[in-house]
């Protein structure tokens, strides 16, 4: 009993089946307008049969065939993923900013760190940083090429250069 109330507070991943309708087979009844299902595909999920104009993320509309082979359903919702990471997703802090971060955001990780992509950049001088630079974590702050290397030269040691 204590497994079903875990997986209901944590919401659930549901897979969602494309079928072929075969003609010789009694039409399905739809989960979503309860109406028979007489097109040429049905989708099955959540142990039910859907038209695929039915099967849709009760935030967005959006199609969940559409977007994919997975729906969440927590809260008696059935939701797209973005909409369930917006509504549930865990969130966490931008190591740059310390704003909020919102769980469906691209992010940039360095190391434990998570950072807003506009705030990934060298927190001495603010130059972005492009695919392909090298960049620094020094007592939690993130610096470009240079300010590492101009730090290093203000405690009495220069890099080695390979």
């Amino acid at each position: 009993m204590q497994n079903t109330k875990l997986l209901q507070a944590q919401g659930q991943t549901e897979s969602i089946q494309m079928l072929s309708v075969q003609p010789d087979t009694k039409p399905k009844g739809c989960a979503g307008c309860n109406r028979k299902i007489k097109d040429r595909y049905l989708l099955k999920a959540l142990d039910k049969y859907w038209h695929e104009d039915c099967l849709k993320c009760a935030c967005c509309d959006c199609r969940l065939g559409e977007v994919g082979s997975t729906l969440y359903t927590k809260a008696n919702l059935i939701l797209c993923r973005r909409d369930y990471l917006r509504l549930f997703g865990v969130t966490g802090n931008c190591a740059a900013c310390s704003k909020l971060i919102p769980a469906f955001e691209m992010v940039m990780r360095a190391k434990d760190n998570v950072y807003h992509l506009d705030c990934f950049a060298c927190q001495l001088c603010n130059q972005r940083f492009c695919v392909g630079d090298k960049f620094f974590l020094k007592n939690n702050m993130i610096l470009c090429q240079t300010d590492y290397e101009e730090g290093l030269m203000k405690e009495g040691y220069a890099p080695q250069v390979r």
